[in-house]
């Protein structure tokens, strides 16, 4: 099949907003130019001069299934994604049961390919169930389709363990990525321990817990010779200790979400559990260490962390309710709105921490506008406004800190391997 579309804008090498035109054909891209001409047998799209990005990579996301599908399903989760303009998406492995075998990993692919509407790249366990005991074989997992490996949602806390870890994924060329906690140190806290949780008299995580964890799991994989990656940073230790070791010449890599580069603790209006996540909310000085992280090449790139509750979950109050925002359908908008239109950074970096910079990070073929590569491609409006109405999100989760924030730069269709799989009014293509 072969679509063209027409009117649109990209960036060009230069950095400037271009007219372009751009031809897919089986399901790659085929030509970019200024004008190409329609021959009556393609499908043609016009784009009204709206940009044209590659499709969004996103390697953090929680799709829940199996065994979550209250929350989210693959389903529901990837038409998230593919609204929010989203093409490749990283599931985690905290599902019941988990993806630690072979036989799981090779169910749950089959799974996506019945009822995904992006690409689905499922991680595998560390450890069997996630209990940081028992180390899962990495070999037939990688063979079964693994991205990468995470005990996601727990750190593993046997140092010796991760080390043993570490050298079987450096052994098949696979990355360890690690939600980073020390489980002495959580003090069965909500929020982060400052300003909030002193005021409302809550338990508070410290951001030692995080950053302490990531020192270790880092000489862990100088020691090992292992790529290892870091979900979700959120401290300004944790920014130190990375920014460290990547001059020291060590493989590791970060990711932060858009909530913890937006948001502070003094940004939470009371009691409102739609403000808590895992890692939660820091201190100002953390805030502003993760963007200059960003903006210094500390912190590689840009990660959601979907992580869709119900309602009746998160209406349990900040003490009992679980972990978790949703993201993938706001995150452009909101990090255009907030930080490129403020002059924060371009629209040309963050276009790259949502594409380039993970594909290249993860050694994806995805994430790159130009002839010959797989036509996954993001059409975004960046001039209408409207506001976040979490009762729009095909997400099962509503579960927003950003209710009513006015954006501008809503994806407006979504193109995967060359075929539309979303566009806006359309619930599905």
């Amino acid at each position: 099949m072969t679509t063209l579309l027409k009117n649109g804008k990209w960036h060009n090498s230069k950095g400037e907003l271009e007219k372009v035109d751009l031809l897919i054909q089986n399901g790659k891209i085929a030509s970019i130019s200024s004008n190409i001409e329609e021959n009556g047998s393609e499908q043609v799209i016009e784009l009204d001069g709206n940009l044209i990005s590659a499709g969004f990579i996103d390697v953090h996301v929680h799709l829940r299934e199996p065994g979550g599908e209250k929350k989210e399903t693959i389903e529901t989760g990837t038409k998230s994604a593919a609204k929010g303009g989203f093409t490749t998406i990283c599931a985690m492995p905290n599902t019941r049961p988990t993806p630690d075998t072979k036989e799981q990993l090779e169910w749950l692919n089959k799974r996506i390919a019945e009822t995904a509407s992006v690409r689905v790249l499922p991680y595998a366990c560390i450890t069997t169930r996630q209990l940081g005991e028992e180390i899962t074989d990495f070999t037939a997992l990688k063979e079964a389709g693994a991205f990468a490996f995470t005990d996601d949602g727990v750190g593993v806390q046997d140092a010796s363990k991760m080390l043993a870890a570490m050298k079987k994924a450096a052994a098949v060329n696979m990355a360890i990525v690690a939600h980073c906690e020390e489980n002495t140190l959580i003090n069965k806290g909500a929020v982060h321990e400052g300003k909030f949780s002193e005021k409302y008299g809550l338990n508070g995580i410290p951001s030692v817990c995080e950053s302490v964890h990531i020192a270790r799991d880092i000489l862990l994989a100088e020691a090992a010779g292992c790529h290892y990656h870091v979900c979700h940073i959120s401290t300004k230790e944790s920014v130190r200790v990375v920014r460290d070791a990547k001059k020291a010449g060590i493989k590791v890599t970060a990711e932060v979400s858009p909530h913890h580069l937006l948001l502070s603790e003094e940004d939470i209006p009371g009691l409102d559990s739609n403000f808590k996540m895992n890692p939660p909310l820091r201190g100002k000085q953390d805030q502003e260490a993760l963007i200059e992280g960003l903006l210094d090449g500390t912190i590689d790139f840009i990660a959601t962390d979907h992580a869709p509750h119900t309602a009746e979950e998160k209406a349990e109050g900040m003490e009992k309710a679980p972990f978790g925002i949703v993201g993938l359908e706001t995150a452009f908008p909101l990090l255009f709105t907030n930080f490129v239109e403020t002059g924060k950074c371009t629209l040309k970096q963050l276009l790259e921490w949502l594409t380039i910079k993970p594909a290249e990070v993860f050694n994806l073929p995805f994430g790159r506008l130009e002839e010959g590569a797989p036509a996954d491609l993001t059409i975004i409006d960046l001039q209408s406004k409207s506001a976040i109405d979490p009762g729009d999100f095909l997400s099962k989760g509503i579960n927003t800190p950003f209710t009513g924030w006015e954006c501008k730069g809503w994806p407006v269709q979504t193109i995967v391997d060359g075929k539309l799989v979303w566009q806006k009014g359309s619930v599905q293509v």
